[in-house]
């Protein structure tokens, strides 16, 4: 939950506020723990006292209404957030130059989708991760209050500690910047009706590497929601369109499971 009024937001769940505590201590302002929790995080309480900054003993009943969900897993961590900076021409060409591969979503709107397609970025090593939009996208704008896209309590939640694995980066306009990222990145549209398989991503992602590159292509992989999957606009920037092939007795899969279909395959390429 972000709290707008101390412009707080609360990561619960043991993975994330673990990953937290252990990557970015600085970042944690104030937590709340059940007494069991307590010899787990113990480093943790013990920089915060450093700090001078406050943790609090508390029962399951404040946990749940600092987090707004009976899913706290006995602790929450509360940190000041700032918004997911704007995606620039140094970032991609930091990207190409590096051979990553990221991921860019658009229009991803449920947050526990997100904490699951970061949990699948950080296990294979995909990043940054470009949230495309505003508005209704990915971590919703009321609870991540205003001044652009942040990540929620869910998303945090959802990621297991992956959020702390990953960089995040931000773009008003995914055509555009997909149109950019394709002069120096091999750029991948997840399309359930496209001809190519996920399985002829290695050898064409070689093929289409750009003039001049030499080593490890950096990749750049789009992804839509599952109503409408990716624009066209967005489609017709990607080098390649790839879909998972299956029975065909369900239309889709769920857009974090797709997700994590593709980076298995990218990780391996």
């Amino acid at each position: 939950m972000y709290n707008k009024l101390t412009e707080e937001l609360a990561v619960c769940g043991f993975n994330a506020v673990k990953a937290l505590g252990e990557l970015h201590p600085e970042k944690i302002n104030r937590l709340f723990l059940r007494q069991d929790r307590l010899p787990l995080f113990a480093g943790v309480c013990k920089n915060l006292a450093e700090r001078k900054r406050p943790y609090k003993i508390c029962e399951d009943g404040e946990l749940e209404r600092i987090c707004k969900t009976v899913h706290h897993q006995g602790i929450a961590a509360m940190i000041f957030e700032s918004p997911v900076k704007a995606a620039e021409e140094q970032d991609l060409a930091a990207w190409a130059g590096e051979g990553k591969t990221g991921l860019l979503l658009c229009d991803v709107g449920n947050d526990l989708n997100l904490g699951a397609i970061v949990r699948s970025a950080a296990f294979f090593d995909a990043s940054p991760v470009v949230i495309a939009g505003g508005g209704d996208t990915a971590g919703g704008r009321d609870e991540n209050g205003p001044g652009g896209v942040r990540l929620s309590t869910g998303a945090y939640r959802a990621a297991e500690g992956g959020v702390e694995h990953v960089e995040f980066r931000s773009v008003r306009n995914p055509a555009a910047f997909l149109r950019s990222a394709s002069k120096i990145l091999v750029s991948i549209g997840a399309d359930p009706r496209a001809r190519l398989r996920i399985g002829d991503l290695p050898r064409l992602i070689r093929e289409r590497a750009p003039p001049g590159r030499t080593g490890r292509p950096g990749v750049i992989l789009a992804a839509g929601n599952e109503e409408t999957g990716l624009p066209q606009q967005v489609k017709d920037q990607c080098s390649l369109l790839a879909r998972i092939p299956g029975t065909g007795a369900v239309e889709s899969l769920n857009v974090a499971q797709a997700v994590s279909l593709f980076l298995q395959v990218l990780y391996e390429r």
